[in-house]
């Protein structure tokens, strides 16, 4: 094997993270679909591809290691979403909870000398960089512009655009 047990194990727990991600957003994108938020919802459909993407590329990673990825079941997303402005929060928690778990492979890796799977995971990094700062910027609009209906109304706009940029 080409990298330990250990960083296996790490990396299949991340496969887990990312596909729970991916489905979480998902959900994120039917109920703000569901609540008039188009523009929200087509952002967390395409953050739902993204996540499911970054999975994807630490299975093929294993692969190319010829390393059998297993796929994980996943759970159920939460489905107690109450306002816009909470999912974006919740969004920037997972975001962070992924930024933990990527830090905890990379810091295990180097104690490990495994300069591959830390090399790997420095695409991830910058990643979750861009994440955590989006999440923050679009939490930033709820103070900006505020919360009554017409500012929702904007800040789904925003959403809107932001997934365009995001796929630019």
């Amino acid at each position: 094997m080409k990298i330990s047990e250990e960083i296996s194990k790490l990396l299949h727990e991340q496969i887990a993270i990312e596909a729970n991600a991916s489905n979480y957003y998902l959900s994120v994108a039917s109920w703000c679909k569901v609540n008039g938020y188009d523009g929200a919802a087509c952002f967390f459909r395409g953050h739902s591809s993204e996540e499911r993407q970054h999975m994807l590329k630490i299975i093929q990673y294993l692969n190319e290691l010829r390393i059998h990825a297993t796929i994980p079941q996943i759970a159920a997303p939460p489905q107690d979403m109450q306002s816009l402005e909470q999912v974006c929060r919740a969004a920037l928690e997972s975001e962070k909870n992924v930024t933990k778990s990527i830090d905890r492979i990379i810091n295990t890796a180097q104690k490990e000398n495994d300069h591959r799977t830390s090399t790997f995971l420095e695409w991830f990094v910058k990643e979750q960089v861009e994440e955590e700062d989006l999440f923050e910027s679009v939490l930033q609009k709820f103070d900006v512009i505020g919360r009554d209906k017409l500012a929702l109304h904007e800040i789904d706009k925003i959403l809107d655009k932001l997934k365009d940029d995001k796929n630019a």
